[in-house]
């Protein structure tokens, strides 16, 4: 028994190709967003991962920083000297002492002090004063106040000079054990604490510094295409909805329009063509729609940009990385 299959009409084999057509549509789409994510969490790789080698191994916590940031460390190297570890153990001792009637026992100098909590009673108990702040805090900025409200009142207690300071709140908060350990000093030898402490403690500390479009330039070419690559198609995703498109970074975006008109995609508004010169004519005038953009991205809740407008007119190419980039990480899920 053989059976040949039913021809179709041509009515059912056009709703066919309109359902293939459709569905090749949908594929070919979400294809080609997979392709764009993966080419932004590409560029965001080749900024954010460490680009040159260190002489020695640093934990990853201490090299994702913000882009400028100056964190000081204590050199690997040194964290096992004899004498530091003694002076650790003598400040953790003496805290544990002072607060054995909190039910407080601290470890690790830097991970149980950095949010205050710690702090406070210390200082309670060595000053014989409640602090007026909140007992549990969770989130970073009601950590930072709480340690800004602790801080000012042992260094009103400590009478040290702005000057002779060396810890403030971000240093021990961010975990900083060199800032950790001057604070801590200073306050067992102000509250004369039954402690002997080592002499002559020497660290070794290490300075590292944030700026990546620096390393992209200098040591990874390769990345640095990545990155350009992956805010071309940012920008153009935008700007492509007033058929505009940008091929080079560092010169088509020198006037500031097309700065001012991606803002207004951006932020879903219209920038009145007042406000800004559409067809600039001379160097202050671009300078103006690069301040304009400055501004906008302000009141869009962004940071203003670090580079100087003068520097995005000049066609520097690492400034208008950089602006282009503060707009990518803040905007990129932005349809």
């Amino acid at each position: 028994l053989h059976s040949s299959p039913t021809p179709k009409s041509p009515s059912s084999r056009k709703k066919d190709d309109s359902f293939l057509g459709k569905l090749g549509g949908t594929l070919a789409r979400r294809k080609k967003a997979k392709e764009v994510s993966e080419l932004q969490e590409e560029g965001m790789n080749a900024i954010n991962l460490p680009l040159s080698p260190t002489p020695f191994e640093l934990h990853p916590e201490d090299i994702m920083l913000e882009e400028n940031e100056v964190r000081t460390m204590v050199d690997p190297n040194s964290k096992n000297d004899r004498k530091l570890q003694e002076l650790i153990k003598v400040l953790i001792d003496w805290i544990n002492d002072v607060l054995v009637g909190e039910r407080i026992i601290v470890k690790d100098l830097a991970e149980d002090l950095y949010d205050g909590q710690v702090l406070q009673k210390l200082f309670e108990k060595l000053e014989g004063e409640k602090l007026n702040v909140a007992e549990v805090t969770q989130s970073e900025i009601a950590q930072k106040q709480k340690l800004q409200t602790v801080l000012e009142k042992i260094n009103d207690a400590l009478k040290v000079s702005t000057r002779s300071i060396k810890w403030n709140v971000d240093s021990v908060h961010a975990k900083s054990i060199v800032a950790i350990l001057h604070l801590l000093v200073e306050l067992s030898q102000h509250f004369r604490a039954p402690i002997r402490l080592p002499d002559h403690v020497s660290i070794q500390v290490v300075v590292v510094q944030r700026d990546a479009f620096d390393t992209l330039l200098d040591h990874a070419p390769d990345k640095l295409n990545v990155v350009k690559k992956t805010l071309i198609t940012f920008v153009n995703k935008h700007l492509n909805k007033l058929n505009l498109e940008v091929a080079e970074l560092d010169t088509q975006f020198a006037d500031g329009v097309y700065l001012v008109l991606l803002m207004g995609l951006l932020e879903g508004y219209f920038v009145p063509l007042y406000n800004f010169f559409l067809t600039p004519e001379n160097f202050d005038q671009k300078v103006h729609n690069v301040s304009f953009s400055f501004e906008l991205m302000q009141d869009g809740d962004l940071e203003r940009p670090k580079p100087r407008p003068e520097d995005i007119v000049n066609c520097d190419l690492k400034s208008t990385l950089r602006v282009l980039y503060n707009l990518f990480t803040g905007y990129r899920h932005v349809d």
